[in-house]
């Protein structure tokens, strides 16, 4: 049975195994390898994620987790990016299981927090031609706005995200 939840330090190797695998798998045939790299190796540090699960606040909210037999099989997090707009900063499914439901149930939660936080508009950045993220995040209501430059490009880099909105 799959249980959502917060994420706690003995999560940090599963959050960080979802991630980059999830990485690979989303974006292995849209960005650079360097890219893919540089993010993971930015995101996904045991370091910097037992800080994220340990350190909260209203703008970050700290990690949720999908677990099922004590394995880390989803994992996202959000946090509030103005007085009442919320933001999805990631959201990952472990590839292998995909399509079972399990991103959504991570969203809800994420989402829950945000409405508790005051949220009443939801963002989320999308990796322009990411055929997976897009159409699940339409499905659940947000609407492309605009398209801007990917986080953490470098000269000689052009990849591109699709802010998405949708109302609380």
């Amino acid at each position: 049975m799959v249980k959502i939840q917060k994420a706690g330090p003995n999560h940090i190797d599963g959050i960080a195994r979802v991630c980059s695998a999830s990485y690979w798998a989303t974006y292995g045939d849209l960005l650079s390898r360097e890219y893919i790299e540089r993010m993971i190796k930015e995101f996904y540090t045991p370091e910097r994620l037992l800080k994220e699960v340990t350190t909260t606040s209203r703008s970050w909210n700290g990690w949720t987790v999908a677990v099922e037999n004590g394995e880390v099989i989803g994992a996202g997090v959000g946090g509030m990016i103005s007085e009442n707009h919320g933001e999805l900063f990631v959201l990952y499914a472990d590839p292998e299981r995909r399509n079972e439901g399990i991103g959504g149930e991570i969203l809800d939660a994420v989402t829950k927090e945000l409405i508790e936080y005051g949220a009443r508009e939801q963002w989320v950045n999308v990796t322009k031609g990411n055929k997976k993220g897009l159409p699940f995040y339409e499905a659940k209501g947000f609407q492309f706005i605009h398209e801007q430059e990917e986080y953490g490009v470098i000269e000689g880099e052009d990849f591109k995200a699709l802010r998405c909105h949708r109302f609380l």
